[in-house]
């Protein structure tokens, strides 16, 4: 037995056309939320974006440092510094030399001239705020792009410190 169903033709615009175009439309603006909610999947190779600095000896945040890349170099800015209640909330490298004497932490640049070679970026700077030393410096992504490891040091990086920096946000486009 086969039974044979009639549609009923109804004009463009009818009664059930409404209905179903605020279906459509709810669920676009719900796809289009559930999109700018994800969070940006950007390149984890790359280690441009920004990063917080944690104290070695207090293992509390100490500063939020944006990586950028120009012409294959590599540069890092403090953005923000996160001081303890009994520092100076505005510090100034009152230890540094030359342009940068008294210069604010915020907004110095303090790693420069680093170049991609192999795995990591090296032949560059770090200036240490805390005491206004400028070491050599190499920089390593770990940790699948989570991290990055940030060598400053004296001569071979053998003699040398580490910190390993959390990675915020991916760079910016």
């Amino acid at each position: 037995m086969m039974i044979i169903m009639r549609h009923e033709r109804r004009p463009a615009g009818g009664p059930r056309a409404l209905p179903l175009l605020v279906v459509l439309a709810f669920q676009g603006l719900s796809a289009a939320a559930a999109l700018a909610a994800m969070p940006a999947r950007a390149d984890q190779t790359s280690p441009v974006g920004l990063w917080k600095n944690v104290d070695d000896v207090s293992g509390k945040p100490r500063a939020l440092i944006r990586l950028t890349e120009s012409n294959g170099v590599l540069q890092g800015k403090i953005e923000k510094v996160f001081p303890a209640p009994d520092e100076d909330p505005n510090p100034t490298c009152d230890k540094c030399e030359g342009a940068n004497r008294n210069a604010p932490i915020v907004g110095l640049v303090i790693l420069s001239g680093l170049s991609k070679e192999g795995d990591e970026y090296a032949g560059g700077q770090i200036l240490d705020p805390d005491n206004g030393k400028v070491y050599r410096s190499t920089v390593r992504l770990t940790d699948n792009g989570k991290k990055l490891s940030v060598r400053g040091y004296i001569g071979v990086p053998m003699l040398g410190r580490s910190q390993t920096w959390i990675r915020q946000e991916q760079g910016r486009p």
